[in-house]
């Protein structure tokens, strides 16, 4: 493991770098943004290539999108496996026409999960 890597090795050299007031406030503002405990760490993130912590606001109206599809792809889950549990315990391994209207209703939301995840990509890009 490479030296700065290790929290246990002492860390005994500096660098001295000159920033105006400006330019020193906007890096302490980005510090805290990203979440790094101070500018040593922020600028060790950065330079030597470290995982970045990143902070995501989302909207209120986001989370309540993502909790929807959650639940909704929980019941799709459910509602698959209870096909699946039909079929396997069937001889002949046949769909019934509720089958494959369950398949239908579960494409069905597969594609409204898709389509409200696609606006969200949409407004990203």
């Amino acid at each position: 493991m490479s030296r700065y890597r290790n929290p246990r090795v002492k860390k005994t050299e500096a660098v001295r770098v000159r920033f105006t007031p400006l330019e020193k406030k906007l890096l302490r503002d980005r510090c805290k943004k990203e979440g790094y405990k101070n500018l040593s760490n922020f600028f060790r993130a950065k330079v030597m290539r470290h995982r970045e912590i990143k902070k995501i606001e989302v909207s209120p109206e986001f989370t309540s999108l993502i909790k929807s599809l959650d639940f909704n792809l929980n019941k799709i889950g459910v509602n698959l496996n209870q096909v699946t549990k039909q079929i396997n315990t069937k001889k002949n391994n046949e769909l019934t026409s509720a089958d494959r209207h369950t398949l239908d209703r579960v494409q069905q939301e597969l594609k409204k999960c898709f389509s409200s995840l696609q606006k969200y990509m949409d407004l990203i890009r």
